[in-house]
């Protein structure tokens, strides 16, 4: 978990590049990402941690979305704080949430 959470900081803080010479690359391929990458974030957390309240839960992910927003924006490394990144955080890390509990409840 630790990991992943170092991985994605360093991920969503690197210079963004616009590479569109593959056939996979659209315009809103960031939000995809966002979506995805929050999901699995959401997933691996709330798995670590079931006991967790849903609040709690929340809140810790949606700090972290804010925060690496603002640091995208402070350090100028021409990455951009944008309002649709954390909206992608959120439905991606609701998404990871319903999933894991779907699971749970299915298999368990």
């Amino acid at each position: 978990m630790p990991i992943y959470w170092a991985f994605l900081t360093y991920m969503l803080l690197k210079p963004g590049e616009e590479n569109r010479e593959y056939w996979f690359m659209f315009s809103g391929i960031d939000k995809v990402l966002h979506v995805s990458i929050f999901a699995a974030l959401a997933f691996s957390f709330i798995a670590a941690f079931p006991k967790i309240k849903f609040s709690y839960f929340f809140q810790i992910i949606l700090i972290y979305a804010f925060l690496t927003e603002i640091m995208q924006a402070e350090m100028g490394l021409g990455r951009s704080m944008e309002t649709l990144d954390i909206v992608a955080d959120t439905v991606g890390c609701l998404i990871g949430y319903w999933t894991y509990k779907l699971l749970i409840k299915r298999y368990f």
